[in-house]
């Protein structure tokens, strides 16, 4: 189904994809821009994504060849100078985006009443009243922005020291490597530093404040920090700054509490620190706190695969993937329901957002599903629930991924196998709802009529596939590094897309012959002379190249080469047309409102101006959509730089230990609500890192993998997406189904449900997670685990018990489940027949909580009773198994013909 046909057919509109950006900037209380400061955005978001395409490509050394001049060696940085620039890039754009304030707030509303109660009491003409109306003025234009349009005086001196503090980092390295062994206190001070500086230091020393004292580290070691809370709380909320304030906080007087306190006493059992000490390992440390490991793996994995997801949408492959669901499922029972999970699968995988995931494919798959008989509610919950399993999703998946290839030091290509199989089992799971929903109601498809045909559609869009494919050859296959393989993504991507918008009639041949023709070129003059075409044209060639090695060098410059003759092919043929190249419509958008604005409107159809425009949002994109990424991995690592620095890990493990009562699934269960908790209103990336450096080392006590134990955290990390009461991606999809936000978020956690018992299932038989124990390797080993291969699967004493019979329970349960939720499998399922299926899922799913809970509440009574736990999964499994097959054939027995459901199903829908 093509997007027009599905918006003229469902009553959205054509701005459908505009409406979704609006909703998306309010839920992030994002400013509209426009004019200079837009301009400034736009500026300082492109130059962020090329600083990190430069070093996905090049690395840390900045040198570049020009044509007729030479090398050009602009030197190389060391990680903390990178890790300061790509925060600072964070903070620039936190500042020029979000307000520090709408008027709204706590303190906000309250402060607006003070010049109203002194009009009432002293009158309008008083001199107090005039003398606080006239702060009131100044305060508001210094901070206000009610109507997210302006950048106030405020955030430019916010941008001015966030610059200021990472030029020292760069400009004065030397200084601050000397500082990280004599202690911050031994720096320059500011006077000595900036010399300029010094009467205005000066007449601070003299009222008390000690800047002639202090040195500059300090002060711009501190503001650094205190300029990562306020990004924090712009962009992620008062609650996470709070948290990560209190532990710098702790970090300074957590020496204070009570050693002989109940509980907490162990708390108090870390050294004192100054505040030198504790700026120092926060601000100029890459190995823990602002610049530590969270920023580290955003720098090198994260933000490269953002900016993946924004060339490939950009591209308009998001709406591609939208109607390639529709062309699938879109004319079966409950079709749009269906597509929807396809559609928000494909979406997840393109930008790993909960909220822009719900917001930008519900925008056309909520509507359908409404108008074809789904309650809002329902169709509000198909969608925030679908739209959550993108960050669990191969091969992309979410930041958090890329952080547990860090922490754990697991390839990234093992962590894709060891998560498809919940993954798959997540929307298997989902899908078998909204099926067992649509046979209850007697919902239908689609007409075929409002269909693209599958083949057609593949035929018009089939290259935007290829990205995807060559992303799994070089992470599966090539086995590159993560940041090598997005590169190659996104200059396969942009050597597509160039290909794609220059190809037509009139250049198809022109265009295949050239690349053709330079390509055979080159490997001649690899092989003849073991350079390109140019330099052996110059006289710089030497021996020749075997012709595999040819092949190679010639490969890793096809891109660059379909590149620059497609561009130019546009640049001849700028006004023919591209039949195949559908740019997402914030490309169009911006053609429109550039060409209006330079009062060049024929530059609109001009195919070099798309292609340039394509790029540059792609790019600005990429930056937007990574900037609370990038300030909420440096808020959070600040909480395991604490934890790190003042010793307090071992402690906090004890007293987890303690709680949990040495038993798995206690403290399994204490992770999972601390995640859903601290999750509520805060990426799951935060959620992440600071679980990973709280309970992470308590669950390592016990023998779980720890892929399957960081999978676990993150997993219920998604979770908090769509968990009332702070269900975000919920409420998202509440504003598009016009819908009661908290009953949407309530469905879309029961559909979710299968999401929180899978993870104990593959935490208990590693197996589900394609992980088998290492024979003879000791629990202290650093590589107790690996993933399944091909010789464990032939090993069937092994594969079948420990692999195949859990990983078929898990899907037969989620179909359990299912029964369970909606109340319906082929017939009615009553109450007492819902908790039967209940208990059939989870016997068929994770078997391991009851026999685990046993052993432990006998341990408790003081009877040591052991199990043997594969012999106990596998007899529970096989009683699931059994009372499945009864509850299933008694509610087949029951079942009503297909025409009176759908005639039920239409009066219902009628009622409502």
């Amino acid at each position: 189904m093509s997007t027009d046909t599905a918006t003229d057919e469902t009553g959205v509109t054509g701005d459908a994809a505009e409406d979704a950006d609006e909703l998306i900037d309010e839920l992030e209380r994002r400013r509209s821009l426009r004019g200079l400061a837009g301009m400034a955005v736009i500026v300082v978001a492109v130059a962020f994504s090329a600083y990190q395409l430069w070093l996905a490509a090049r690395g840390f050394t900045f040198t570049f060849s020009l044509p007729l001049y030479g090398e050009i060696n602009l030197g190389s940085l060391q990680s903390l100078q990178v890790n300061s620039i790509h925060v600072t890039f964070g903070l620039l754009l936190t500042f020029l985006l979000f307000p520090a304030t709408q008027g709204d707030g706590f303190l906000s509303r309250r402060l607006a009443r003070l010049v109203p109660i002194l009009e009432t009491r002293l009158g309008e003409t008083n001199p107090v009243t005039r003398g606080a109306r006239g702060v009131r003025g100044v305060i508001r234009w210094l901070l206000l922005d009610p109507d997210r349009e302006r950048v106030t005086p405020v955030d430019i001196l916010l941008i001015a020291v966030s610059i200021l503090t990472t030029l020292y980092i760069l400009l004065d390295f030397d200084e601050v490597q000397l500082l990280r062994s004599l202690g911050l206190d031994s720096g320059q001070t500011i006077a000595e530093l900036v010399p300029a500086l010094s009467t205005p230091v000066g007449a601070l020393s003299a009222i008390g404040i000690p800047l002639d004292e202090t040195s500059a580290a300090f002060v711009l070691g501190a503001l650094g920090v205190l300029l990562v809370l306020e990004a924090t709380r712009r962009t992620l909320g008062f609650y996470l700054m709070s948290i990560v304030g209190l532990f710098i906080v702790y970090a300074r007087f957590g020496y204070l509490i009570p050693g002989d306190a109940p509980i907490v006493g162990v708390l108090g059992q870390i050294p004192q620190s100054p505040w030198s000490t504790v700026i120092q390992n926060l601000w100029y440390n890459t190995a823990n706190g602002v610049f530590g490991v969270p920023v580290r793996v955003s720098v090198q994995f994260i933000y490269i695969f953002i900016l993946f997801g924004a060339f490939l949408e950009m591209s308009g492959a998001g709406k591609w993937f939208i109607d390639l669901a529709y062309s699938v499922t879109g004319r079966r029972k409950g079709g749009p329901a269906k597509a929807s999970i396809l559609a928000s699968g494909f979406m997840g995988m393109i930008s790993g957002s909960s909220i822009a995931n719900t917001v930008t494919t519900g925008a056309f798959t909520i509507p359908l599903m409404k108008k074809t008989g789904y309650r809002a509610e329902f169709s509000g919950a198909v969608e925030a629930s679908a739209s959550s399993g993108g960050q669990i999703l191969p091969p992309v998946m979410g930041a958090a991924a890329f952080l547990i290839v860090e922490y754990t030091q697991t390839p990234f290509a093992n962590v894709i196998v060891a998560a498809a199989i919940p993954a798959i089992v997540f929307f298997f799971g989902v899908w078998v709802m909204v099926h067992l929903e649509a046979s209850r109601a007697g919902i239908g498809g689609v007409d075929a009529s409002d269909l693209v045909g599958l083949r057609s559609h593949l035929r018009q869009g089939w290259f935007y596939l290829v990205p995807l494919v060559l992303l799994l050859y070089y992470l599966l296959v090539a086995r590159l590094t993560v940041a090598r393989s997005a590169w190659y993504t996104i200059l396969a991507i942009t050597a597509l897309i160039a290909f794609v918008a220059a190809y037509n009639k009139r250049t198809r041949w022109p265009l295949v012959g050239v690349i053709g023709g330079l390509a055979i070129a080159e490997f001649l003059a690899h092989l003849v002379a073991g350079v390109g075409v140019i330099a052996a044209l110059t006289g710089a060639g030497g021996a020749g190249m075997a012709p595999g090695a040819a092949a190679a060098a010639i490969a890793g410059k096809m891109g660059w080469l379909v590149i620059a003759v497609s561009f130019l092919t546009l640049l001849a043929r700028s006004h023919g047309d591209a039949p195949l190249i559908d740019y997402d419509d914030q490309v169009d958008d911006a053609i429109d409102t550039v060409t209006s604005a330079v009062g060049r409107p024929q530059f609109g159809n001009n195919r070099a101006v798309g292609f340039l425009t394509f790029l540059e949002k792609a790019m600005e994109s990429g930056a937007r959509t990574a900037t609370p990424v990038v300030i909420a991995v440096a808020a959070a690592g600040i909480i395991p730089g604490v934890i790190s620095t003042t010793g307090l890990g071992p402690n906090l493990t004890t007293l987890i230990l303690s709680v949990a009562g040495d038993s798995l699934v206690l403290l399994l269960v204490i992770t999972a609500i601390s995640s859903i908790i601290l999750g509520m209103g805060m990426p799951t990336t935060v959620t992440y890192i600071i679980l990973v450096s709280l309970l992470g080392p308590a669950i390592s006590n016990f023998e779980v993998p720890l892929l399957a134990a960081h999978l676990f955290i993150l997993y219920f990390g998604v979770i908090a997406d769509i968990t009332p009461p702070v269900a975000v991606a919920a409420y998202a999809a509440s504003g598009v189904a016009k819908s009661d936000p908290f009953q949407t978020g309530i469905e879309a956690f029961s559909l979710s449900l299968n999401k929180a018992i899978v993870p104990f299932a593959f935490v208990l038989v590693p197996g589900v997670v394609l992980l088998r124990r290492i024979p003879g390797v000791p629990a202290d080993a650093d590589q107790v685990y690996r993933v399944i291969g091909v010789s464990d699967v032939l090993d069937v004493g092994y594969f079948v018990p420990e692999v195949l019979i859990p990983i078929v329970g898990v899907f037969l349960g989620v179909v359990a489940l299912g029964a369970t939720v909606i109340g319906f499998l082929y017939s009615e399922v009553s109450w007492a027949e819902r908790a039967a299926f209940a208990l059939t899922a989870l016997l068929l799913m994770a078997p391991g909580l009851l026999f685990n809970s046993a052993e432990s509440i006998l341990a408790a009574l003081g009877m040591a009773v052991s199990f043997d736990a594969l012999t106990f999964d596998l007899a529970l499994r096989a009683i699931g198994g059994v009372l499945f097959a009864a509850l299933a054939l008694t509610n087949r027995r029951q079942m009503k013909p297909e025409a009176e459901r759908a005639e039920q199903g239409d009066d219902a829908a009628a009622e409502a």
